[in-house]
């Protein structure tokens, strides 16, 4: 008789003791980590297949433009010494031996305009903005100064000099190309360069009177190319001018320079920017001898961007599903200590589910719809079906209401800090702090000596 007693105070123990339901809510909280870690995995799945297919349109339309140019190619003559002896005359024989090399000039002055016409285009369910870039080049180039290497004037092989421009894209041009040197005009023709992170555009050698001799020479280019994401220009001139007009209206301005803040316009029918880059301002001479460096660090220009990114903010969303789950389980732990109303394990794990099922109708809707209709719609989904459950087994409007309207305000918090940038950590540790302080002032009316 006193052992069925002490079975059954045991019991009773397990059903009522605060510390052993605290315990399995947090065991279930772990458990539900599981179906949220592939949630992850499922959005950044989602994420890397758009990346695919906006990959897949930019190669056949064009990629992003990187202009390298133009530059003035000059080979010159090396010449060495080389001593051989010889048993017959039992003296040494000296040979000549000439290398050649190239030497580049950058231009003096360089300007380009270009405009940028825009606009989207999507397979399935995902976009990828591109654009064709309609721009005007001309520059001019000085009388190389080949002193600094004690390059004899006979050594230089003027007749063999051109000019050359580098680009990320040839595959996007759409006009053909004549440089305009002088009086003459010079079809650019593409080149081969092995381990070249830059394709090779080259004109035939210049004549006589296109060449910066004693003079300087201007030059003029037209180029129409399409293009993806990204325009840029590298400042190869001693005074570089570049001026864009787009009709996009989300761009980024990135690389080494930024543009004149005084007449940079955005609006929502495109922007407007210019930038001046002067050679005191770079980190690379306006000459050199051997080969051409690599100076793609250097670069600026625009990135067109989406103005949207479902998934980053989808990612960013489930990155607070631990918090959702362990706040809205304690909301029931509390509900269930205070009013003495016995809640199943199985029940806390049907809950949690749910709640999990927010991040899969989030990100299923905002692949078709924008991420605000489709928050609200995940959002108002859970929120009725788990107050719906918790007036089935809570027996009580009062709870329900208490339990929609804590779901309701959770979720609306996290869609505010996900909006945020700048301000994200501390509204989010505002929040925080009196989300703690309102559990602690509920907690009050716990009787913690039943443990």
């Amino acid at each position: 008789m006193e052992t069925q007693k002490q079975k059954k105070s045991f019991g009773q123990w397990i059903k009522t003791s605060i510390t052993i339901r605290m315990l399995m809510v947090g065991i279930l909280i772990l458990v539900l980590l599981i179906p949220l870690s592939y949630i992850k995995n499922l959005i950044q799945e989602r994420a890397y297949r758009q990346e695919e297919v906006v990959k897949e349109i930019n190669q056949k339309w064009g990629n992003e433009v990187l202009l390298y140019g133009p530059v003035l190619k000059i080979p010159y003559q090396i010449h060495s010494l080389k001593k051989t002896w010889d048993d017959k005359t039992k003296a040494y024989n000296e040979e000549d031996i000439i290398t050649i090399k190239h030497a580049f000039f950058f231009p003096n002055t360089l300007d380009i305009k270009s405009k940028i016409e825009s606009e989207t285009l999507g397979r399935s369910i995902y976009e990828s903005v591109v654009y064709t870039a309609d721009m005007k080049i001309k520059g001019s180039f000085e009388s190389p100064n080949f002193d600094i290497q004690d390059i004899k004037d006979e050594d230089i092989l003027w007749n063999k000099a051109t000019v050359i421009i580098n680009s990320t894209n040839l595959k996007g041009i759409k006009s053909n190309l004549e440089l305009n040197i002088g009086n003459n005009a010079y079809p650019l023709r593409s080149r081969y360069i092995q381990n070249s992170n830059t394709n090779t555009l080259e004109t035939k050698f210049l004549k006589e009177n296109s060449l910066p001799k004693d003079q300087t020479i201007s030059f003029n280019l037209d180029l129409v190319i399409n293009g993806s994401e990204q325009l840029r220009f590298i400042p190869v001139g001693r005074e570089t001018n570049v001026s864009m007009v787009s009709n996009w209206a989300s761009p980024s301005f990135n690389g080494n320079y930024l543009p004149n803040t005084k007449t940079k316009e955005i609006t929502e029918n495109g922007f407007k920017a210019d930038w001046k880059v002067l050679q005191i301002n770079r980190e690379f001479e306006q000459e050199f001898f051997g080969e051409l460096p690599y100076i793609n660090s250097s670069a600026f220009g625009v990135k067109l961007l989406i103005p949207v990114d479902e998934y980053q903010k989808s990612e960013r969303a489930s990155k607070y599903g631990y918090l959702v789950i362990a706040l809205t389980f304690l909301v029931f732990f509390l509900i269930q200590t205070i009013s003495k109303i016995d809640i199943h394990p199985f029940q806390y794990l049907m809950i949690g589910l749910a709640l999990t099922m927010f991040y899969t109708l989030l990100i299923s809707i905002s692949e078709h719809s924008s991420f605000l209709y489709a928050y609200m719609i995940a959002g108002v989904s859970v929120v009725i079906l788990i107050s719906m459950y918790a007036k089935a087994i809570l027996k009580s409007i009062k709870f329900m209401g208490f339990v929609a309207a804590s779901l309701a305000a959770l979720y609306t918090f996290i869609f505010v800090i996900i909006q945020l940038e700048n301000y994200a950590l501390l509204v989010g540790s505002i929040g925080l702090f009196l989300i703690l302080g309102s559990i602690m002032m509920i907690s009050r009316r716990i009787d913690w000596k039943n443990d």
